[in-house]
């Protein structure tokens, strides 16, 4: 049980790395007192063009401690539900390494309205009936009875950019932090902190009883604030954004750079036949051990 508890822990921790619908929260101007107002009416510009730009090519890093780092480039679109495809690489860490060992350096993911989808190695699906497959459905996810399923489904079907300007409209402490050149282009600066527990409870629909356990999950992880970074550029559309949050298993890191909106983006279900539903492995992992 507590190594379970532990496991959903670090995993709650990284979810931080995706992010969640918002309402809004107050800004000021460069830490000067300046006109309030600014910086929220630039985020809800830059949340309306980013919305109506429905995709966009994404390249990201994260890191967790000593528990893990990797990095995904890819392009997700996000018009009805969450569609699109990231080459994940792990590039360090004692999960990396256990991924290594299983043969899985790096993964392809495939995201859509009502799954995700993660190709794993030819080493894994010897022990997985000669499937490569592996589907995570969100109302499988949402399931989980104590909150953290339907958090993380939550997690996994907003990781889009729009969600991020989203989340930092969301803060109760946002400001604009100058100018710079993000991939050669002009860009502002914005930066905001998110108590994490309390955006849980405005968004994700859980009853009282699953929130107190995600809030138990989430100290566990050491997790209770967030910082934002974003830098919108002159088109109003996000082009970086930097999440950070000190975790029980270190610091939680992720950057990600956006580019190409509008791209047309495609990805479909893999075949059946190489496929295996994550809740099917759960359960046969769960009667081997049972033996």
């Amino acid at each position: 049980m507590r190594s379970t508890n532990v496991r959903r822990a670090g995993f709650a921790a990284l979810a931080l790395a995706l992010c969640t619908p918002a309402a809004c929260g107050r800004a000021h101007e460069d830490g000067d007192g300046g006109d309030d107002a600014r910086p929220l009416a630039a985020l809800r510009s830059a949340e309306r063009s980013t919305d109506r730009a429905e995709s966009v090519r994404v390249r990201s890093t994260l890191s967790y401690g000593k528990a893990l780092s990797l990095s995904s480039d890819g392009a997700l679109r996000w018009q009805d539900g969450v569609t699109g495809h990231l080459t994940i690489r792990y590039t360090g860490g004692a999960l990396a390494a256990a991924m290594r060992k299983a043969g899985t350096p790096s993964l392809t993911a495939r995201y859509l309205p009502d799954a995700y989808y993660a190709r794993m190695s030819d080493t894994f699906a010897k022990r997985a009936g000669g499937r490569h497959w592996i589907k995570y459905g969100y109302a499988d996810l949402a399931r989980g009875g104590d909150g953290f399923g339907m958090y993380l489904k939550d997690q996994m079907r907003n990781t889009t950019p729009n969600q991020s300007v989203k989340m930092l409209l969301a803060s109760g402490d946002v400001r604009r932090a100058g100018t710079e050149r993000v991939q050669g282009v002009e860009a502002t600066h914005y930066r905001g902190r998110v108590r994490v527990a309390d955006l849980a409870a405005r968004d994700s629909g859980l009853s009282a009883r699953e929130l107190a356990g995600l809030k138990r999950q989430l100290d566990q992880a050491g997790v209770r604030t967030e910082t934002v970074d974003l830098w919108i550029d002159h088109r109003n559309l996000l082009v970086k954004k930097v999440e950070r949050a000190d975790t029980a298993q270190g610091s939680l890191v992720s950057t990600a750079y956006y580019r190409d909106y509008g791209v047309r983006v495609t990805a479909e279900a893999p075949p059946a036949s190489d496929t295996r539903d994550f809740t099917e492995l759960a359960r046969s992992r769960g009667t081997a051990k049972a033996r």
